[in-house]
């Protein structure tokens, strides 16, 4: 099994950006969890971030023609605006966990949308950093129980 773990615009300033809401780990240290604990449960995994959108749609076209099993994705402000995210996602079938390191549903509220999580098999959010194991674990045995 192999998955994608895809991180939108600003994520790669975790451990800088406002560590009172997000935390003081950076991006690499997740990453870093993120290959550790899927190592341990015998998963492929590949962490990408960017902060434009367009890269985001070619990689999750790109899972699709790699034929990866399913998508991580924390699409950071885009999961309030990005319809093209949503669109890639829909289009590849494949099947996804939203995650996000804070409650968007305790913050402004323009945050309370999210484009993403209908189509999502599972939403994690408000565990912090550790909620990417959370999403990680859903996400493998999502797809485990439907081979």
């Amino acid at each position: 099994m192999k998955i994608y773990v895809l991180n939108g615009p600003n994520l790669n300033m975790l451990g800088v950006r406002e560590p009172e809401i997000y935390g003081s780990t950076t991006l690499q240290e997740v990453e870093g969890m993120i290959l550790s604990h899927c190592n341990d449960i015998g998963v492929e995994v590949e962490c990408f971030q960017s902060n434009h959108e367009g890269a985001l749609v070619d990689i999750i076209q790109d899972a699709f023609y790699k034929k990866i099993d399913g998508i991580v994705i924390n699409p950071a402000a885009y999961t309030h605006t990005s319809v093209a995210i949503l669109d890639a996602l829909k289009s590849t079938a494949l099947p996804y966990v939203e995650i996000h390191i804070s409650n968007p549903m305790e913050r402004e509220a323009f945050r309370h949308i999210s484009f993403i999580r209908d189509s999502a098999v599972a939403s994690v959010v408000g565990k912090g950093v550790g909620g990417y194991i959370d999403a990680v674990d859903l996400l493998v045995n999502y797809i485990r129980g439907k081979n």
